[in-house]
């Protein structure tokens, strides 16, 4: 099942968040134990069930021209376990290169979740989303 929706969350004094249920049964893992989590593009983060993050891993594993971007995304990948409450923990290093302050998006993005700033998702709307009909155009063709 493709990951939709976007939730608004607090992070708390120790970088966790809670990811809702809807999207952890969304993930499609039985007993979602941990994710993974990496940094993606404009300064949002990635968040990769396991088996998701491995199928991403097959992808890459045929792009060795592309070496310094491998470096860049494992050495920065880590994975986060999903505590009784169903909140992941944000490495420090993570946080900062999002910019995450106290509240921030969690978005379902087809195979995988987004984690943005509140600011920045707020201005990535306002920039892309007069382009949405050019946008869907381009993908949907």
């Amino acid at each position: 099942m493709a990951l939709t929706g976007t939730y608004l969350r607090a992070l708390d004094e120790k970088r966790r968040v809670a990811v809702p249920k809807r999207l952890r049964d969304d993930f499609g893992e039985a007993n979602l134990e941990h994710l993974f989590i990496a940094p993606g593009t404009e300064k949002s983060l990635v968040i990769y069930a396991p088996k998701a993050f491995e199928q991403l891993a097959g992808r890459l594993a045929d792009k060795a021209s592309h070496q310094n971007f491998l470096r860049l995304f494992y050495s920065s990948s880590e994975r986060v376990d999903l505590d009784g409450q169903g909140r992941i923990r944000i490495p420090d290093r993570l946080a900062e290169y999002a910019g995450l302050s106290r509240e921030a998006y969690l978005l379902g993005i087809q195979d995988h979740a987004e984690l943005w700033d509140k600011a920045a998702w707020d201005q990535f709307v306002s920039r892309t989303t007069p382009e949405f009909d050019h946008l869907a155009l381009e993908a949907l063709s």
